[in-house]
């Protein structure tokens, strides 16, 4: 068995060799020198970047150094100086010269050049017509000749820019449905989306085709507006995962006809996941037992990944007529037949509590044991380990309990319960009373993982730590946003981190762990294998931040980062229905105290700096 620390400097070693490869000349990967810059400002790298930049052998490193130095330039408006780095320099560098055609027209507008500025965006609309860096020459163009932005939202409608242009043209004249639709496909998370789609529906409705109500539907249901979301996908394309919608949705918000179409979906889409999904539906919302029954042993007959918690649900019924003996059989059944799925840990972690509850801890041990054998990608087996062990040492047997301490830490190492583990073992990891005062280093990597889709320009894009033009770069490259892949859904949750959109970035890598097709699970287990995996899910922004404030008030940084995360997933604007507000989601009334006793007379809730 692996010591913990082992197991992770093995996962890491692993992710080195692989995922973090820091070969020097491959594209899209990280390097030796520029990649470590991209944690640094500006200020703090030019020197390093200046003397890359200069160096006379052509090479990689030297051609992000250019870049990077460039696009730094531009951003302080020395566009003159942006310009020598980024003379000829798609020759050397051909991944990025669209990027680089984009930059330098960048650098003539911060020089004050705007005709040469217009000639360049001109070539880049030319040269890479294809491209969607050309969405920004034909947005810039467009502003004096409108065009060009016909241009861009023919060619390129899910560029950013596109957006803005419909937007804009919506503020003159907000009757154009072709701008709402554009608006409504590709502005899911801008303020006011819903209204736009409330809009559509009830001014343009008979105009609407099959597929725009599957783009409303989604927008919708991407949004939480499940009543409206099951209206819209009712009239979209009837496609297995649509029809479930229509019927999800009106389960979930409290509506009528929802079992009807549940059973729709059963009828037309026999044999795919979702009549499932929707039997174990039915069986939920039946009022008798027998009916319930019924429609669990047609999930059990059909749809054999589901038979397990299917069985679980049938056994239950049963009890509730009084069948005791049948009931403990189909039980019995799951424990042996089906003994290393969820169902079976979860049927074994209720047995094992009510017998802790009842303090008979010897056969609570018993039913949750085996879980972190059988079961050892269960949510529940880190918790189960933990709990076996403490009901150990209750039974006396502490050096039995150790090693089954040591089993979770080698087993779960990133959950909470190895921390528990950890402390039970007596390592410097603290407890519930020491925790807060512990100071760990924090160490974040030096580099960026490789991405794991996208093409090599949005993989080089984030490696120079262009985390706008990559967002930008992958609205454009991602068209699959209603059924993404696995690598899809992580990159987006990852191109979201980059530019600030925590909540749902963070929700696109946790959300890949509710995948339940095998080959996904398969998928999302080689993942977990992967440090940029748990970079992405635990990310540490406002790090300074939070690290001056801890050590200001001898509070561990960690447990600082771990309480935002949880309370607000880093967003300073965040406010909940109840009025707390900020990354720490603080009432008023309590920052007032809390300012008065440490004496400070002024604070904003949403400034991270307070």
């Amino acid at each position: 068995m692996f010591l913990p620390i082992e197991k992770l400097k093995d996962a890491s070693n692993q992710a080195t060799k692989g995922f973090n490869s820091t070969q020097p000349e491959s594209v899209g990967s990280p390097s030796a020198i520029v990649s470590p810059l991209i944690s640094q400002s500006p200020t703090q790298r030019a020197a390093t970047l200046k003397a890359t930049a200069q160096k006379s052998a052509p090479s990689l490193e030297r051609n992000r150094a250019r870049y990077l130095l460039a696009s730094d330039l531009v951003a302080q408006g020395q566009g003159d100086k942006a310009l020598e780095q980024l003379k000829d320099l798609e020759k050397d560098y051909s991944v990025l010269s669209s990027q680089i055609l984009l930059k330098r027209a960048q650098a003539y507008e911060a020089a004050g050049k705007p005709s040469e500025a217009t000639a360049t965006w001109q070539e880049s609309v030319k040269q890479y017509p294809d491209d969607p860096a050309a969405a920004e020459g034909l947005f810039f163009l467009g502003r004096s000749n409108p065009k060009y932005w016909d241009q861009a939202i023919a060619k390129f409608p899910a560029h950013p820019r596109s957006v803005e242009i419909a937007q804009l043209r919506l503020k003159k004249n907000p009757n154009q449905l072709a701008m709402l639709m554009l608006v409504a496909k590709y502005a899911i998370n801008q303020n006011g989306y819903t209204g736009i789609l409330d809009k559509i529906t009830e001014k343009f409705a008979p105009q609407l085709q099959p597929k725009d109500w599957e783009a409303i539907a989604f927008g919708y249901w991407e949004n939480q507006v499940y009543d409206k979301g099951a209206f819209a996908y009712a009239r979209a394309p009837q496609t297995p995962v649509n029809a479930y919608r229509a019927a999800r949705g009106l389960h979930l918000s409290g509506k009528s006809g929802g079992e009807d179409r549940y059973r729709q979906v059963v009828q037309t889409f026999p044999k795919s996941p979702e009549a499932g999904l929707a039997l174990t539906r039915l069986a939920a919302l039946a009022e008798q037992p027998q009916l319930a029954i019924a429609y669990l042993d047609q999930v059990i007959e059909h749809f054999p990944d589901r038979a397990p918690a299917a069985l679980i649900e049938k056994s239950k019924q049963l009890d509730k007529l009084n069948s005791s003996k049948f009931a403990a059989q189909v039980r019995e059944l799951v424990l042996t037949q089906y003994a290393s799925t969820d169902a079976a840990a979860e049927m074994r972690w209720a047995y094992a509590q009510e017998r802790a509850k009842a303090g008979d801890f010897r056969l609570a041990k018993q039913w949750a044991e085996p879980i972190l054998d059988n079961n050892p990608n269960s949510e529940i087996g880190a918790q189960a380990g933990f709990w076996v062990g403490k009901w150990t040492e209750k039974l006396g047997k502490s050096d039995e309990a150790k090693a089954i301490y040591q089993k979770v830490l080698a087993k779960h190492p990133e959950s909470y319960y190895a921390w528990r583990s950890a402390s039970m073992l007596g390592w410097n990891v603290g407890d519930f009373n020491s925790v807060r005062s512990l100071n760990p280093q924090v160490d974040k990597p030096a580099v960026r993982p490789e991405l794991i889709a996208g093409s090599l320009v949005l993989k080089e894009l984030y490696q120079l730590g262009q985390d706008r033009d990559a967002w930008t770069h992958w609205q454009v490259e991602f068209q699959n946003r209603m059924a993404p892949s696995m690598s899809e859904q992580f990159t987006d949750g990852v191109m979201r981190l980059g530019v600030g959109d925590n909540l749902d970035g963070i929700f696109m890598v946790s959300n890949l762990s509710d995948r339940d097709r095998p080959d996904e699970k398969e998928q999302y287990r080689s993942l977990q294998q992967q440090s940029g995996y748990w970079q992405a899910l635990y990310p540490f922004p406002y790090l300074q931040e939070i690290e001056n404030w801890s050590q200001q008030q001898q509070l561990n940084p960690l447990l600082v980062t771990a309480l935002i995360r949880q309370e607000s997933r880093f967003e300073s604007k965040i406010k909940s229905s109840v009025g707390a507000t900020g990354l720490m989601q603080v009432m008023p009334e309590t920052a007032t105290f809390i300012a008065s006793n440490i004496k400070l007379k002024q604070f904003k809730l949403d400034d991270p700096n307070d």
